[in-house]
């Protein structure tokens, strides 16, 4: 029986000395949590996809409640989630202009062909490290939709061997940018229609025994600007969007017509039109 006892006693004890550390651990290393984080974490949608350039949307909360991010700072959410967290942060929830992702490639199989039949992962990423070139072409897009399967509003598929995005849903994250293992994709204001679509940097002949559709740096499109806002360099044409007018006559000009026209309909409705 006094075994028992002293078992009990010892024990109770202990839980009476564990009871008290807790107590002062807890009130020594409390630290104040912004309820305005709660808040704020319940307004963003949860994907925790990274997009924002935080971990995840306890991150993304909790650095808009220490004021280092911007309201608007959740590209998945837009501008009906900025307003909710704006609300809640006191704060204006303006947001730029609404950027897309567009794909520098214009080398589907109609005008570029496989130069090797790849047999192994269907990754892009896989792909470029095997350090064989799928394509004719070493720098268009090899197809196997490392992108699309980043995307967290499906706005890109892959159509006939190259990457499409869908202007319409795609929310300009920047996740397909990145997943990219060959840089092809860039993020562009949703007003800016007139875009190269290439990323080859080789002279015009070689361009030409590739890919039909690639800039063959021929410099007429420059000739047509009257706002100096297209430049060629390393055989291959840019546009300065901090010049450019989207008036089209590059495109217009461009014998290969890789230059996207302006004000060029969602990418959707021309999927849609040619199935």
């Amino acid at each position: 029986m006094s075994t028992v006892i002293i078992t009990t006693a010892v024990i109770t004890l202990v839980g009476v000395i564990v009871g008290i550390a807790l107590v002062y651990t807890g009130k020594k290393f409390h630290v104040d949590v912004d309820p305005r984080e709660s808040a704020v974490r319940e307004c963003l949608p949860g994907n925790n996809c990274g997009a924002c350039g935080y971990a995840g949307c306890d991150a993304m909360a909790a650095a808009i409640a220490a004021g280092e991010a911007p309201a608007s700072g959740c590209p998945v959410g837009g501008q009906p989630i900025a307003d909710k967290i704006a609300a809640v942060m006191g704060v204006d929830a303006a947001l730029q202009e609404k950027k897309v992702a567009f794909v520098r490639c214009k080398g589907s199989c109609d005008v570029t062909h496989n130069q090797a039949n790849y047999i192994g992962v269907r990754d892009c990423r896989s792909a470029v490290l095997s350090g064989i070139n799928v394509t004719d072409c070493e720098y268009g897009c090899l197809g196997f939709g490392s992108c699309a399967t980043v995307c967290p509003q499906d706005a890109i598929r892959i159509r006939n061997g190259v990457a499409i995005v869908e202007r319409n849903k795609c929310v300009g994250c920047g996740l397909c940018a990145k997943a990219c293992p060959r840089g092809l994709i860039d993020l562009v204001f949703v007003g800016n229609t007139v875009s190269v679509q290439c990323s080859n940097k080789d002279k015009g002949p070689m361009v030409k025994k590739v890919c039909s559709a690639g800039c063959i740096g021929c410099m007429l499109c420059t000739r047509q600007c009257e706002f100096d806002a297209i430049h060629v360099e390393n055989f291959l044409a840019s546009i300065d969007y901090s010049k450019c007018t989207q008036c089209g006559k590059c495109a217009e000009k461009c014998p290969v017509k890789v230059i996207t026209p302006p004000a060029v309909k969602p990418v959707r409705e021309e999927v849609d039109d040619g199935e």
